[in-house]
Formats: C-alpha cells, sequence, structure tokens
C-alpha cells in the first residue's frame, strides 16, 4: 500500500474518531463535569448560607446573654430591694412589738401601784381603827362606822 492512501485511511479513521467521541462519549462527559460543576457550586453557596446563618446564631446567641445578663441584674436588684423591704419591715414590726410590749408593762405597773396603794389605805385603816380602839379602850363596830371608815381611806 501506498504511503498516500494509508495516510488518506488514517485520516479518514481518525475523523470518524472524531465525530465517534464528540458525537457520544463527549456529551456524557461534558454532563457529568456540568453536574459536578453544579454540585461544587451549590456545596460553596451551602457553606455560604451556613457562614451567614453561624453569624447570624452568634448574633442572636449575643444578644440572649445580653438579656438573660439584664434578667439576672433585674432578678437581684429586686431580691435586694425585696430583702430591704423585709428588713425593714421586720424592723418596724420589732418597734411596733416592743412599744406594744411597753405601754403594756406600764398598764400591768400602774395597776400593781393602785392595788399596793389600796392594799396600804387598807391597811394604814385597819392601824387607824385598832389604834383609835386601843386610845379609846373600847371596840369600834367596822360596819356601824363604815362610812367614817371609807373617808379616812380617801384622805389616806
Amino acid at each position: 500500500m501506498n504511503i498516500n492512501s494509508a495516510l488518506i485511511i488514517q485520516i479518514i479513521v481518525f475523523c470518524l474518531l472524531v465525530w465517534f467521541t464528540v458525537k457520544f462519549v463527549w456529551p456524557p462527559i461534558a454532563k457529568a463535569l456540568d453536574e459536578r460543576a453544579s454540585k461544587i457550586a451549590e456545596g460553596l453557596a451551602a457553606a455560604e448560607r451556613g457562614k451567614s446563618d453561624f453569624e447570624q446564631a452568634e448574633k442572636r446567641v449575643a444578644e440572649l446573654m445580653a438579656e438573660g445578663r439584664n434578667q439576672v441584674a433585674e432578678i437581684i436588684t429586686n431580691a435586694e430591694r425585696r430583702a430591704s423591704q423585709i428588713v425593714e419591715d421586720a424592723k418596724k414590726q420589732a418597734s411596733d412589738e416592743a412599744a406594744r410590749v411597753a405601754a403594756q408593762a406600764k398598764t400591768d405597773v400602774e395597776q400593781e401601784v393602785n392595788r399596793a396603794r389600796e392594799a396600804l389605805r387598807e391597811q394604814v385603816a385597819a392601824l387607824a381603827v385598832k389604834g383609835a380602839e386601843q386610845i379609846l379602850c373600847s371596840e369600834i363596830n367596822a360596819d356601824k362606822h363604815a362610812q367614817l371608815l371609807g373617808m379616812l381611806k380617801q384622805e389616806l
């Protein structure tokens, strides 16, 4: 065979090979490459969305932490205020109770003083009657002279 005819046959075979490759082999490869490129693009987009979501989540966590700190500070302030109020109420209640006890004690003392005075008056009246009886050497009837003894008690 001649070199020219061999070269022409090889060119025809090569052209058939190129046509076959372009027609049947290249489209599935191109399709696979396009699918892979789209998956990579989707993956990158998902990564960006994830990064954005993560940043938003971090901001939200920071806001929640700040809100939580504010709530804790408010709760502590309220608790301190309530504790102070309870202490003040307890002091006031104790002061009121002390005043009531002091007033009751004063009333009790006044009653005891009055009872002691009354008992002392009765004893002085009895002594006065005894003294008068001894002076007069006769018995004085307490029933007969009750009014006189009452006046004597009042004077004492």
